[in-house]
């Protein structure tokens, strides 16, 4: 938490709010990373996060408490790094595909329900084995981040941040052509 989005930023709860032994059984150690959370039309927080298995839960209005049981969301190839947003009444949930990975997508009309694969978004991107999704709107248009690793000594551990457009077909996304570059 901060009082001015510039920090100083402080722990709001002082402790983890999901912890590994709170999820359905797993023993894979690293399920917990990459949050992402949408506040919906009427007010309710959802989370979406995980490695190897996207997890659920709804959140309580203060943001800092669980308001559901942690619940699987069934993805083909789902390693981690899960983005949630919505357009239209349509929930999208985009997230790195397989590994290399690729960054894939799958929609739903009811944020509880069974999610539809939809495709892939972006292909692997320059000399990077890792990829995550952001998609924001601003000023009319929709932004596609992700990552690569196409600057001089980059890698898929020493990253950079790249942004194209995105644009939608109906309830579908058309695939990013990643710029060379990683600008629009």
């Amino acid at each position: 938490m901060a009082d001015s989005p510039l920090g100083p930023f402080r722990d709001a709860i002082g402790h983890a709010l999901i912890t590994h032994d709170m999820l359905p059984a797993t023993d894979n150690e690293k399920a917990n990373p990459d949050p992402s959370v949408l506040i919906d039309d009427d007010g309710s927080a959802y989370l979406f996060w995980g490695n190897g298995q996207c997890y659920f839960a709804k959140l309580k209005a203060d943001l800092m408490s669980l308001d559901s049981e942690i619940k699987k969301v069934d993805l083909p190839y789902f390693s981690e790094g899960a983005h949630i947003h919505k357009r239209n009444g349509i929930y999208y949930l985009s997230y790195g595909y397989g590994y290399p990975e690729k960054v894939a997508y799958a929609i739903n009309s009811y944020i509880k329900g069974e999610w539809e694969f939809k495709g892939i978004i972006n292909e692997i991107p320059e000399n990077c084995e890792t990829n995550r999704p952001a998609i924001i709107d601003f000023k009319g248009k929709t932004y596609f981040f992700y990552h690569n690793g196409a600057l001089p000594n980059g890698g898929s551990h020493r990253r950079s941040v790249c942004v194209d457009y995105l644009y939608y077909n109906y309830n579908s996304i058309a695939p990013v052509v990643m710029t060379k570059d990683g600008v629009i």
